[in-house]
């Protein structure tokens, strides 16, 4: 008897469920349940063959389909019928290309007056990663720069550190720099970036060349920036399993959560708080590179206003990012009609999208009874890797999306924020995350970005220009996994390498 109590309490520690720490309790299982998530989801230590189900990252969604550019923008495996008609009703909107107001098709306007994209697909193209301008031809639609001011009042200090408010807008300019105007209006301004070499030796001798990143605003159009303003460039982040993500529990990601350190391994990872607008509630951060959107509803309705410059019912913002102090763009028609619902991109069109974005598939992985792969995966474990990039979690039996209950996934991330050193850090808060800390992101996908986006720079500037970059510009909390890395002989480099282009 206690035998069994004693496994009984330590399953609950795991899990989260009982108490030294007050972590929430995770109420969608029943105690069988429980145990087998337990089982299933603790870190390997047989690097001796592939894991059971390890070639479906995404459980029973993963899609299998031929592996070429377009693998990105499959729909989750096990989909109803049904709903392979909503998703392919989501995917004509997520390409859709918006006009200025007015139009002759009213049921297309309503773009800008100022904006960074005029469709989601072109920020997301093939629904991969983005990148920095490659060349004087490249108008750099899939990388913006985010702007704000530190907080000011006590007000406003209040509000980001309750989560009711991310950032506070740069006075004129707002929350991002559109680069694009409507016909008749100027754009804000033209992003420069420029770099510097680093060259850093390894271990072994070997010496690879940093570029780090310069970022400038020319051809402002309404005056000059504030002289505290807070600039933070970001290239789009690929689209697969952000159902999957959303349908991880809350006490699964928080039971990683360790903001004061207090196991001292170094790694402290913490969650960002923030207001959902569906509901007004504040809520655990999951999306965005400093995890500042709480849902993928939230996420899209603030896409649609921050990037395209279109309302939806949940963010009532015909003129997108415009500010008072700029009238010109204040005084453009804009695309909402009484006929077609009170705003530009009314309902379903944000449900569709929504629906879509929950549904773009992870694809099966590659390779992974490889030696090479099973040898890289002891590697990434074994210098530290997974401390920030757990592997897996088991869904919720409560997901909104029936096919995405109660699924083993592998995305690799924590989901939380964690300080990633001066190198890599913007110097620019948002609610609690501060100017060093990003989220973790998952790595599901990684080995395809040359494949589906045709290039391989990584990072939340793109500035890596492959993984060895990516990961020498670790740096705070992932320092020493850094270190080990850059310490590894070639082989074991290489070998770690493989795995993650098996992922």
């Amino acid at each position: 008897m206690h035998r069994l109590l004693t496994l009984a309490l330590i399953v609950a520690l795991f899990a989260g469920i009982v108490a030294a720490d007050d972590k929430p309790v995770r109420s969608d299982l029943t105690p069988k349940d429980l145990a087998r998530v337990l089982k299933v989801t603790a870190p390997t230590t047989d690097f001796t063959k592939p894991e059971q189900f390890e070639p479906l990252p995404a459980g029973a969604a993963t899609t299998k389909k031929l592996i070429n550019r377009d693998i990105f923008s499959q729909f989750s495996a096990n989909l109803s019928f049904d709903d392979q008609e909503k998703f392919s009703l989501g995917n004509g909107f997520f390409r859709k290309e918006w006009v200025a107001a007015p139009a002759s098709t009213q049921a297309s306007d309503g773009l800008g007056p100022l904006f960074n994209s005029r469709g989601c697909q072109n920020c997301h193209l093939k629904d991969g990663r983005g990148h920095p301008p490659m060349g004087a031809a490249d108008d750099g639609v899939s990388m913006f720069l985010r702007l704000s001011v530190p907080p000011s009042t006590e007000a406003e200090k209040q509000a980001l550190a309750s989560g009711q408010q991310n950032v506070v807008p740069e006075p004129t300019y707002g929350t991002q720099l559109q680069n694009f105007a409507v016909t008749g209006l100027k754009a804000e301004g033209q992003m420069r970036v420029s770099y510097t070499d680093l060259p850093v030796t390894l271990g072994d001798g070997t010496v690879v060349t940093l570029r780090e990143p310069h970022y400038d605003v020319a051809d402002l159009a309404y005056g000059p920036l504030a002289k505290d303003v807070q600039i933070s460039p970001r290239v789009a982040p690929p689209m697969i399993g952000l159902g999957l993500v959303e349908a991880i529990p809350q006490e699964d990601i928080l039971a990683h959560a360790d903001p004061d350190d207090a196991n001292h391994d170094g790694i402290s990872g913490k969650p960002n708080w923030v207001k959902d607008l569906q509901s007004g509630q504040i809520m655990l951060g999951r999306f965005g590179w400093k995890a500042g959107a709480p849902t993928i509803r939230t996420q899209s309705a603030e896409a649609f206003a921050g990037d395209i410059g279109m309302s939806t019912p949940l963010n009532n913002k015909p003129y997108g990012d415009c500010t008072a102090a700029e009238a010109a763009c204040l005084a453009m028609p804009n695309g909402e009609s009484p006929q077609l619902g009170v705003s530009e991109a009314p309902d379903p069109i944000l449900d569709l999208v929504t629906f879509y974005s929950q549904n773009l598939a992870v694809p099966a992985r590659r390779d992974v009874a490889d030696p090479a792969v099973l040898r890289g995966k002891e590697a990434f474990y074994t210098i530290g890797c997974i401390g920030c990039h757990v592997p897996k979690y088991v869904t919720s039996r409560r997901a909104s999306v029936d096919e995405l209950k109660f699924q083993l996934i592998w995305p690799y991330s924590d989901f939380l924020l964690h300080d990633m050193g001066d190198g890599l850090a913007d110097f620019r808060d948002e609610a609690q995350a501060n100017g060093y800390e990003w989220r973790t992101p998952p790595l599901w996908g990684i080995g395809l970005t040359q494949t589906v986006s045709g290039h391989t720079y990584f990072l939340h500037d793109g500035r890596a220009r492959n993984l060895t970059e990516a990961i020498l510009w670790h740096g705070g909390e992932a320092q020493k996994a850094r270190d080990a890395f850059a310490n590894l002989p070639k082989s074991s480099r290489d070998d770690l390498l493989a795995f993650l282009g098996s992922l």
